[in-house]
């Protein structure tokens, strides 16, 4: 409860209660010393100091869906590991953990005495192709003028055929290590670049280190499609549902619930932990404060009955009863709160199920103090005790 006092504005009101739902309320006295008056008035500086803020009721599904673990993660197309097709040494690198880098944008640059042998194979080829084409054109030539067998033409023809195809894979191999193709001289280092746009998730390699082919220099991923991957106990599977709710929150920002919907659930059973996988969409995929591998904590919604709530904060307790604070219009400068006797039902995810009598509940636009609530039930309390 906020320990600041502000001025005294209160007055009283004579307006009759309205039973609750299942549970009929006390008739709110201004002279009763069970509770104090029921209404506060605020100056904009009085409210900016309490740090009042408001909001409207909203509808949730409380109490009644299975709570779950799991992460936030990416599909295979969206994280690329690379390598050095042909190994080698590494002679420079520049990229840190975190950095983003572009498509096609240089990563490291490996060394390998045998780009020099592969480039030499490709020339020498290309040589023999060239010789390979003028003897074809030359025994196809003897075979019409009836001077040479039509056996030695079609040995020809072969011969330039292996070669054409030796050229074609030699190509492919120095494309494949990142090398020029027929351009002298000949260099003994390759560039490795980025597949595609992406974030460095781990380098694994230093300046100077020696790699294979199969080592994973870089990883790389790309953020765009998030999803969350949820852990579900073998128990609890058969209440899954595909298209179902899902509210979330993360560690760093457990303030802030985020929703998702299932899309996929797993068709088999975990032997050692005994759960189902289940795979599911965001609702905004671009959110800058999510990342890939962070850990969630969250919520299946298994029905779709929704109740009118708040905020926790929105409902204070006094007496061992629960008030809300009703935004009432502003007049005179002041901005005013009437305090009405709620009943709490559910509570879950940070909201509250709230019974609200009268118009009031069912007023979509009604506002309710939710931070500074407290701040507002001191006033109240300083005020009757005047």
């Amino acid at each position: 409860m906020a320990g600041f006092l502000l001025a005294a504005a209160g007055c009283t009101s004579n307006t009759e209660p309205t039973d609750l739902a299942n549970n009929p309320a006390p008739t709110i006295e201004a002279d009763s010393a069970a509770a104090p008056t029921d209404l506060v008035s605020l100056t904009p500086d009085e409210q900016q100091l309490a740090g009042i803020q408001t909001t409207t009721l909203t509808q949730r599904v409380l109490g009644a869906g299975l709570k779950v673990n799991g992460v936030l993660d990416v599909p295979p197309d969206k994280m690329v590991s690379v390598s050095a097709p042909l190994g080698g040494i590494v002679e420079r690198t520049t990229l840190l953990q975190g950095m983003y880098v572009r498509k096609g944008q240089a990563l490291a640059v490996i060394s390998n005495p045998e780009f020099i042998q592969l480039q030499q194979d490709y020339l020498e080829t290309q040589s023999q192709l060239r010789y390979a084409k003028l003897e074809l054109d030359r025994q196809r030539e003897l075979v019409r003028e009836e001077v040479a067998p039509a056996k030695n033409a079609q040995q020809a023809q072969a011969r330039y055929g292996a070669l054409t195809a030796q050229a074609a894979g030699q190509v492919a191999r120095l494309r494949l290590a990142g090398l020029p193709v027929g351009v002298r001289p000949f260099v003994t280092t390759a560039t490795l670049r980025a597949p595609k746009a992406a974030f460095v998730k781990a380098v694994n390699v230093a300046v100077g280190q020696s790699v294979m082919p199969t080592d994973a220099l870089f990883v790389l991923v790309d953020p765009d499609h998030l999803h969350v991957e949820l852990t579900v106990f073998e128990k609890d599977a058969a209440q899954l549902k595909q298209g179902q709710h899902i509210r979330f929150t993360v560690p760093n920002d457990s303030s802030v619930e985020r929703t998702a919907a299932v899309y996929l659930i797993g068709r088999t059973v975990d032997e050692t932990q005994r759960t189902v996988r289940v795979h599911g969409h965001l609702d905004r995929e671009n959110d800058p404060a999510l990342r890939p591998g962070m850990f969630v904590r969250a919520v299946i919604e298994t029905t779709t009955r929704r109740v009118p709530a708040l905020p926790n904060q929105a409902v204070v307790d006094y007496e061992g009863r629960q008030y809300v604070f009703l935004q009432q219009p502003a007049a005179a400068g002041y901005q005013a709160f009437r305090m009405v006797e709620v009943r709490r039902g559910e509570m879950a995810g940070g909201y509250s199920e709230v019974f609200i009598p009268g118009a009031e509940a069912a007023d979509a636009t009604a506002r309710y103090a939710t931070e500074g609530a407290y701040s507002l039930l001191s006033k109240l309390k300083n005020a009757s005790e005047e």
